[in-house]
């Protein structure tokens, strides 16, 4: 019986999670959106990213404070450089675990 109530559980969890990606998908894969609705949609991901990074680069401690000088923010600021002047993500990843071992190393 806990196992049948455990199969429904995850069954519907997955119907929960799959709905509702697969809708949009199916209703807009055959339209054209606007122009402005494209370049709106683009900017999502850097948005949310940006929102989970943002944080944990400029604050610290528990509770969290503002910290201009944290060892994340110092390293981050370089690779977003790189990262913006050379558009290369093998060479952002590199620099970003380099100047973060180094940064663990100098500033303990």
């Amino acid at each position: 019986m806990i196992t049948q109530d455990y199969l429904l559980l995850c069954l519907g969890m997955g119907l929960v999670t799959y709905l509702p990606r697969w809708a949009p998908l199916v209703a807009l894969s055959r339209r054209s959106l606007p122009r402005w609705l494209e370049e709106w949609l683009d900017l999502i991901p850097a948005a949310i990213l940006s929102a989970l990074i943002l944080p944990a680069l400029v604050t610290a401690g528990e509770p969290r404070q503002l910290s201009p000088w944290n060892k994340d923010l110092l390293v981050a600021v370089p690779v977003f450089l790189f990262a913006l002047r050379t558009r290369s993500l093998g060479g952002t990843v590199v620099l970003g675990m380099t100047l973060y071992w180094l940064a663990g190393q100098v500033l303990g």
